[in-house]
């Protein structure tokens, strides 16, 4: 057992699982992370979707109640009905998109500094969203109509460019779509699900003749670590939201960028070319 490995697993896994849930791009940071690491290749492509599937799992044990009484009553209740084919209209854009262009992403755009870019360029996004104080016209998951879901489908296809944040996408596209914050914010947990699974489920078929029996540790080791910081993030982001807007992480993605673009350019970390 490769315990260099392992402890890679594990950091990696902590970073998933403590931003796949805020607008600040676990890709983003997984990317970064596994640069500084060393932690690269096509496996490790592979490793970086799937762990999401762990995070995702803590959404799953955070709302099981909810997604239980769902699957109970999606045939006689219309509330319910209307969130599974809302969670299906909403995931459907993104799905599409990333079938068809997933390999011309990874190959351009899976590199240190485009993700810095795209960090900045989301953080001027979220900026700008948090000063136009749109008016609120849903303030509960269960208000939205599939026109509402699709518009946050759309918006969720431009965190196809690694370093945007999915969470980050759909959370400020409900939100200037006109759901409320925690509407909004729930929304981007339960699109999650599918999107995150879909993505892993994908990843690991397609890249099956890369994978054997030796990288089930690895794989293991990552996605509790995930599952387990996430819980704590969903937990701790929805406390937050309650009484705070997303400016602060519009200031981190700043900040983080510049110092990724500075060490790049000043030759302070050796980041793979990009």
């Amino acid at each position: 057992m490769d315990l260099i490995l392992l402890a890679k697993a594990l950091i990696l896994g902590i970073v998933e699982g403590l931003t796949e849930f805020l607008p600040i791009s676990s890709t983003g940071h997984l990317i970064l992370a596994g640069d500084l690491l060393h932690f690269e290749g096509e496996k490790a492509k592979v490793f970086e979707v799937v762990i999401q599937s762990g995070a995702m799992l803590a959404i799953v044990w955070e709302y099981r109640q909810r997604f239980i009484g769902v699957a109970k009553r999606a045939t006689t209740d219309p509330v319910a009905r209307r969130f599974v084919i809302n969670l299906a209209v909403a995931f459907m854009p993104a799905a599409v998109l990333g079938l068809l262009f997933s390999k011309l992403i990874k190959r351009h755009l899976f590199k240190p500094v485009p993700v810095a870019l795209a960090f900045i360029a989301g953080a001027f996004v979220i900026l700008w969203a948090e000063r136009r104080k749109v008016t609120p016209r849903i303030e509960s998951v269960d208000e939205m109509t599939p026109w509402d879901a699709l518009k946050v489908g759309l918006a969720q296809c431009f965190a196809l460019v690694p370093g945007t944040s999915r969470a980050g996408a759909t959370i400020i596209g409900g939100m200037l779509f006109g759901l409320s914050r925690r509407a909004a914010t729930e929304f981007s947990f339960f699109l999650a699900v599918p999107t995150l699974f879909a993505a892993g489920a994908y990843d690991l078929f397609k890249n099956r003749a890369l994978l054997d029996v030796r990288d089930v540790p690895m794989f293991a080791v990552g996605s509790i670590a995930a599952f387990a910081c996430a819980f704590v993030c969903v937990r701790w982001l929805l406390r937050y939201i309650s009484t705070h807007d997303m400016t602060i992480f519009a200031w981190y993605r700043i900040a983080f960028g510049l110092i990724v673009l500075a060490t790049a350019r000043m030759g302070w970390v050796e980041w793979s070319a990009g």
